[in-house]
């Protein structure tokens, strides 16, 4: 069923587990998101990016993901969100679509204009009922910046900012950056606990923790426990299904190359990644 997601995040972090937020593209992934809710008992977040929307058609896709968990998950709890919106344009023309939770991301300008701007969004949105996420720090992709030499120090969240930001803006829920990056760019060698314990502490929302598709070892519950309610998950879904689908591509050469299977086995392989994600993040049998 199509949940609040700040209903799921509130649970998540009154319930000190996290939930994923899982990106996807296409019919293939979201039947493998929802799949892996239903089957593990989970709520999931499901996202939809700028880039996704151009794909497939904003409309399109929003409502092949509400159609898909309405319909086959209707005792799950769902929310459907847009990521990494990096415009007030796109935010009203998300939540005109139909969304009721959108990420404005003003993590790449400067502090005064993110809050601004944040401000701006969240004016807009509240009024209309639409949970908003706001993002502090800079969390790294690959060909933004090289991947030397990195001052992560410049590009982590300010506890300080944090609290001032979480307070003006009236966000919902915060993306922070405690040396976590996006895709394969390499990530600081350790993630700054103390500062997400600072950030926790001063700011009362959950947290989110992007770039951390990685991450499948004792960080996950470390953070978890120090605050992140939410792990957004694109990188590791986007390797399984092209993996999956070279794979079968490359057995099936001469056999007709059957789309259905081809593509199915691609959705298989991301709901056994989901659902190990899942699990890692503890919200298997919240639903």
């Amino acid at each position: 069923m199509i949940t609040s997601v700040k209903e799921i995040l509130e649970k998540a972090k009154k319930g000190g587990y996290a939930v994923g937020a899982f990106n996807t593209v296409n019919l293939e992934t979201t039947r493998a998101i929802v799949e892996a809710a239903q089957e593990l008992r989970s709520p999931v977040i499901i996202q939809i990016t700028e880039k996704t929307m151009e794909y497939a058609g904003g409309r399109g896709i929003f409502h092949l993901v509400k159609n898909d968990a309405e319909f086959y998950a209707p005792e799950i709890p769902i929310g459907i969100h847009l990521d990494h919106g990096k415009s007030f344009e796109i935010i009203q023309r998300s939540v005109a679509i139909g969304f009721t939770s959108v990420m404005y991301d003003g993590s790449r300008k400067v502090f005064a204009d993110n809050l601004e701007i944040t401000k701006k969004v969240v004016d807009f949105c509240h009024k209309k009922g639409v949970v908003v996420q706001g993002e502090l720090g800079n969390v790294p992709y690959l060909g933004e910046m090289e991947l030397k030499d990195v001052n992560w120090e410049k590009y982590m969240t300010n506890p300080q900012q944090a609290e001032t930001f979480v307070k003006t803006t009236g966000i919902d829920a915060l993306a922070v950056a405690i040396g976590n990056a996006h895709g394969f760019f390499k990530e600081r060698a350790t993630p700054d606990f103390d500062r997400l314990d600072m950030i926790s502490k001063s700011c009362a929302i959950p947290l989110i923790l992007h770039g951390a598709s990685d991450w499948e070892n004792g960080r996950v519950a470390e953070v978890i426990r120090r605050g992140i309610s939410c792990f957004n998950i694109d990188t590791a879904i986007r390797l399984a299904f092209a993996n999956n689908l070279i794979n079968s591509v490359n057995n099936q050469e001469g056999s007709g190359f059957d789309l259905r299977k081809l593509l199915g086995e691609a959705r298989e392989a991301v709901k056994e990644t989901v659902k190990f994600k899942i699990k890692l993040f503890g919200s298997d049998g919240k639903a």
